[in-house]
């Protein structure tokens, strides 16, 4: 027998590949309780939670990048400069453009 996983060679009454833990189709077919994997599972969701963390970080890193970098949008009716973002002049209520 081997492992469907791996390929690994198995005693013929293994539930479990002994290399990478997979449960066995003799495994299945005797109802073996596959173990939690703690150490695994826990590796598992850390690392997936580093990369939404680190994804999150480098979106906000990008936001404050654009963010510095625009210009002041200046009113065409009084001069006044403001924020890039505005869609009216916060000194005299002009539309911006």
């Amino acid at each position: 027998m081997f492992c469907s996983n791996c390929g690994e060679k198995l005693p013929e009454n293994a539930y479990f590949c002994f290399k990478c833990g997979v449960i066995t189709s003799h495994g299945v077919e005797a109802g073996a309780a596959y173990p939690w994997r703690w150490d695994k599972e826990v590796q598992k969701a850390l690392s997936t939670a580093a990369q939404e963390v680190e994804k999150a970080f480098n979106n906000l890193r990008e936001n404050i990048n654009q963010s510095i970098k625009r210009e002041t949008v200046s009113c065409p009716q009084c001069g006044e400069k403001n924020q890039p973002d505005s869609t009216f002049c916060h000194n005299c209520g002009k539309k911006l453009n």
